[in-house]
């Protein structure tokens, strides 16, 4: 024997050496037998080589045996394919003898290959014809062996009434014959579908077998359920204790269940899930070429079982509490809240074992708990709330039915929420799918009843209404600007807007803030337009209002009447940013898509986008902020019009006075007459500025600036007034001040002038280029940087001018 080797040092061994030397000694005395163990490990190891050995050469002698074997097959195949070109060969000659046809032989071999291939359609058909007899036998027979099945079953329920193994062994067998007779009747549906009769045929009677196998395996499911103590008393979920998990480890009547009970609660559990999963598989088969999706997904059956015993306890309580709904949401979260762990650590493994597809149990409970609820105040709340409604539309006196309505949706909200947030807290990924937030919201009753949302948008509508009113009426709302509030779409901008228009938004926040809780987005598409756009066309009328009316009293010529006007531009320009970057949420885009969705295609389109309808690509507030738009411009322009015709008033006499332009002014750098329109255009704009947007302000500005252009335009170059050298150094002088004044608010005013700026280049070109421009033409203006004016008008211009020396 060799001699025996030191081991490593322990860190250099495995946790599973190490596990393994301890396991074997345990103490120092057994160290004395170390050589024998050595001995009986090297015995082993000896042993395993030879094993591995032995496994190899078995190895080589199938890969040698195969090898053979393959070659057999193929030399096979070669004597067949060899047989039938041999077979190919003979049926040609006795066809086509000699490379020779006469026109008997050409008969004959036409009807000989008729006569074959009549031959194999026989067969063909006699084989299907077999295959059916053989199917439908088979299906008879499973569908016979169902029918026992239910029939004993059913047999059984009549004398006992109560859970029975035997007919629990009979259901379990009759479902896995349902299994077997379904997934023939799928393979028909794929391989055969013109068997359709026999299809029919089975489903009929398995339909048949399923209305009486579903509602007894439920009947014996609630009976179990009821012998096990479910459900608990609802006194046990008043208990203060704050850790969960630990009432629910106490109170749960699932996880306290004996070895037997749960024995066959599983075993019920698993045959009602079977079940489930059959009939989805069922309506899927059924629903080929349907929307699927709609009418497959369903409640667990078995969760359902859960929730309803509990549903029903509860109601006794929630009819004392139609004046406490409060009381109602709190008691329904509190049993999801407590249950939902333990629901979910024991019934899961048995939904995954039982392989229903798409299904978690948390999601389930929580689901089926938000739905009783659901369809207990539709049932109950809702229809007592309308009555009082009915009741004070009908005697007119104001009762607190439209606050307890609201107060309803608040505590529906709320509950909502925290629902939510139990969901994601559980690790489950909530998709933007309204099918699933439809289960897991109590605000699902407006889904079937679209009329309660008209409702609710009437009395939402009001509420909101009544809390603008005072706001409106407040004039120092309308003085008070908004401090400090930029938004992220107009950083640069200083809306000056009024406390007013802050009152608005923040109202149509707290609408649109409700609306968000809505599991379907058509839902919160309808209530926005019923209660969101009626708010936003009150402002307008507000500040539309406003304006007319100071339009009416003064034609906008004073000062106040100004401000007025510019107050409600700015409070429209700031409520108009507010939409548009609101309109670039997903919140607002995706309604804009459904609202697309509704709309029906032309029939004749192309891929184009021609052919798409006129709504693609709008938001729900398109129209609200085009109208906001289309008044800013309006008003807007109303003002630079306004400060147009009061320059035009006071700027009559320099306009009228030709003789003005034969000589120049001594003294003055402006002329006498346009001082006073100047100084009536610098007043009125400062006021304007001060009190008026930047964005909107340059609105105004530009407007002034072409209608001032126009007006010297038409008015001095082109009423045939005679300018000598003095008139054109007079006239650009006045020009320098005109542009002086809009010299403020950009770098080169002149360009604002295009027509009397052109005009003054003109009017200053030297005596010998004059006739070039008479015969250069349009080609002679544009090369000497005159783009606005026409042929027509610097010939007018230049016949007028006067050069003396």
């Amino acid at each position: 024997m060799e001699p025996l080797q030191t081991l490593p040092p322990p860190s250099q061994l495995s946790h599973s050496a190490l596990s393994f030397l301890d396991h074997k000694f345990p103490t120092a005395t057994v160290l004395a037998d170390s050589p024998n163990f050595v001995t009986e490990l090297q015995f082993q190891c000896s042993e395993l080589d030879r094993a591995l050995a032995e496994l190899t050469r078995r190895l080589g002698a199938g890969l040698a045996a195969y090898a053979s074997f393959s070659g057999e097959i193929h030399s096979l195949f070669d004597g067949v394919n060899s047989k039938l070109h041999e077979l190919s060969a003979t049926c040609s000659s006795s066809i086509v003898p000699d490379g020779g046809r006469d026109e008997g032989d050409g008969k004959g071999g036409k009807g000989f290959r008729e006569e074959l291939a009549t031959l194999a359609k026989e067969v063909a058909r006699l084989e299907t014809v077999r295959v059916y007899a053989e199917t439908a036998l088979k299906l008879d027979t499973l569908v016979g062996d169902i029918e026992d099945a239910v029939s004993y079953t059913m047999s059984k329920n009549i004398r006992k009434h109560s859970f029975d193994e035997n007919s629990g062994d009979m259901r379990l067998f009759a479902i896995k014959k349902l299994k077997m007779t379904e997934e023939i009747l799928t393979s028909i549906t794929k391989i055969h579908p013109q068997w359709k009769q026999l299809v029919s045929a089975v489903d009929h009677r398995v339909d048949r077998a399923l209305a009486i196998l579903r509602p007894q395996a439920i009947a014996d499911h609630r009976a179990l359920l009821a012998s096990l103590g479910w459900p608990p008393p609802l006194s046990a979920f008043t208990s203060s204790n704050s850790d969960a998990r630990i009432a629910n480890q106490v109170l749960n009547p699932l996880q306290s269940m004996h070895a037997d009970h749960k024995l066959k609660y599983t075993e019920n559990f698993l045959a009602l899930c079977n079940l489930q999963e059959l009939q989805r598989k069922r309506k899927s088969r059924q629903l080929v070429g349907h929307d699927r999706e709609v009418a497959l997904r369903q409640p667990l059956w078995a969760i359902e079982e859960l929730v309803n015993p509990l549903s029903l306890a509860s109601q006794k309580h929630f009819s004392k509490w139609v004046d406490k709904p409060e009381f109602i949401f709190t008691l329904v979260y509190k049993i999801t809240r407590d249950y939902v762990d333990s629901v979910d650590e024991m019934l899961q493994p048995l939904v995954d074992e039982a392989k229903v597809v798409g299904y978690s149990c948390r999601e389930e409970w929580i689901s089926a708990m938000v739905t009783s609820l659901s369809t207990y105040l539709a049932k109950e709340i809702f229809p007592s709330y309308i009555t009082q409604l009915d009741e004070e539309s009908v005697t007119g006196v104001q009762s607190s039915a439209r606050i307890s309505w609201l107060h309803l949706i608040d505590l529906m909200i709320a509950f909502d929420k925290r629902i939510i947030s139990m969901v994601e807290n559980s690790g489950i990924l909530l998709s933007l799918d309204d099918d699933i937030l439809q289960r897991i919201s109590s605000l699902s009753v407006f889904c079937d009843r679209p009329d309660w949302l008209d409702l609710w948008a009437e009395i939402e509508l009001g509420d909101t209404l009544g809390k603008l009113k005072p706001d409106i009426e407040n004039e120092n709302n309308w003085r008070k600007k908004i401090e400090g509030v930029v938004l992220s779409s107009s950083t640069t901008d200083d809306h000056k807007s009024p406390l007013v228009s802050s009152a608005f938004v923040r109202q149509l926040a707290s609408v649109v803030e409700r609306c968000r809780s809505l599991p379907s987005v058509t839902l919160r598409s309808k209530f926005l337009r019923l209660v969101g756009v009626p708010i936003i066309r009150k402002f307008f009328d507000s500040i539309l209002i406003r304006c007319q009316e100071a339009e009416g009293l003064t034609a906008l010529t004073d000062n106040d009447a100004l401000i007025k006007v510019a107050i409600s531009v700015n409070a429209a320009h700031y409520f108009e940013s507010v939409l548009k970057e609101w309109s670039e949420d997903v919140f607002f885009l995706e309604m804009g898509v459904d609202d697309d969705n509704k709309v029906e295609l032309p029939s004749n389109t192309n891929r184009d986008s021609e052919g798409l309808p006129e709504s693609s690509n709008r938001v729900i507030f398109d129209d609200e902020i085009k109208n906001l738009e289309e008044f800013r411009t309006e008003w807007v322009e109303k003002i630079a019009v306004v400060i147009l015709r009061g320059f035009d008033a006071r700027s009559r006499e320099y306009l009228k006075n030709k003789k003005q332009w034969q000589k120049i002014e001594e003294g003055w750098t402006v002329s006498k007459t346009l001082i006073e329109a100047l100084d009536y255009l610098q007043g009125k704009m400062s006021v304007v500025e001060e009190c008026l947007n930047s964005r909107d302000f340059v609105g105004v500005w530009r407007s002034l600036a072409a209608g001032i252009d126009r007006l010297f335009f038409n008015g001095i170059l082109l009423s045939n007034a005679k300018f000598h050298n003095g008139g054109v150094e007079r006239f650009g002088s006045d020009l320098d001040v005109l542009f002086g004044v809009f010299g403020a608010w950009c770098l080169r005013p002149e360009g604002f002038f295009p027509n009397i700026n052109e005009g003054l280049k003109l009017l200053k070109i030297d005596e010998k280029r004059v006739q070039e421009c008479m015969t250069g033409g349009k080609r002679w203006l544009k090369g000497n940087g005159i783009r606005h004016l026409s042929v027509s008008e610097a010939e007018k211009i230049l016949k007028n001018r006067v050069f003396t020396s």
